[in-house]
């Protein structure tokens, strides 16, 4: 059976949506972020050195990376589901979205998160307007134009279909929910079609039921 090491506020709710829309049994390890630093405890290096989650064991076999997981778990147990027809536009899409979730995307949300974070930090008072400025130029000149760029891209795309990959649900919407969750919560007057499509993904019952064994994902 697969285990889930499963850390909370993480992208370890993924892998549990996906078993939910699958039906495929697992067994659930929590793991606790520090309430002061948000990091992992450091129990979770021993399942894989570099401490992260998510991350899934099966028999001998440890995978890690949620990108990598989902792929896993949907080539071993999903017997052809949420995944396109190979060759078809669909699943040129659905690879494409497994990609640039993590790879294009969340770096600039965690790129904002960050320079947010710069500019209310604590520092010696004669550092803050110094911090502030430069955080608040790379915000303005690389951040913000980029970021936009891709929530017009987003927009637009889900102006053409329900879904990332076509009117089914995929792989593909599996593996965008934590960045699209992260916009409709922080991203100032997001877009109607993004607020929808994350609403449509909550409203899934095995999203509701991964929630319920995993906690809320608190986006911060």
């Amino acid at each position: 059976m697969l285990t889930v090491h499963h850390l909370n506020n993480s992208r370890s709710q993924r892998v549990l949506w996906l078993l939910e829309e699958l039906g495929v049994p697992y067994e659930l390890v929590k793991y606790e972020r520090d309430p002061k630093t948000m990091l992992a405890p450091p129990e979770l290096q021993k399942i894989h050195p570099l401490g992260k989650s998510p991350v899934v064991t099966d028999g001998d076999d440890t995978i890690a990376e949620s990108g990598a997981i989902v792929e896993y778990i949907a080539d071993q147990y999903g017997d052809g589901k949420l995944l396109p027809s190979r060759g078809s536009q669909e699943y040129l899409k659905a690879r494409y979205y497994m990609h640039y979730a993590e790879g294009s995307l969340m770096p600039l949300l965690l790129l904002r998160l960050i320079f947010g974070r710069v500019k209310s930090a604590k520092m010696p008072f004669f550092a803050k307007p110094v911090a502030k400025k430069i955080a608040g130029q790379v915000e303005t000149t690389f951040i913000d134009p980029n970021l936009e760029r891709h929530v017009r891209f987003i927009d637009g795309e889900l102006a053409k279909s329900t879904w990332f990959a076509g009117e089914e649900l995929t792989i593909a919407d599996i593996q965008m929910i934590y960045p699209m969750e992260a916009l409709a919560a922080r991203y100032p007057n997001v877009p109607e079609r993004i607020a929808a499509w994350v609403e449509r993904a909550h409203a899934r019952p095995a999203y509701q039921r991964a929630e319920a064994r995993g906690g809320k994902n608190e986006i911060v």
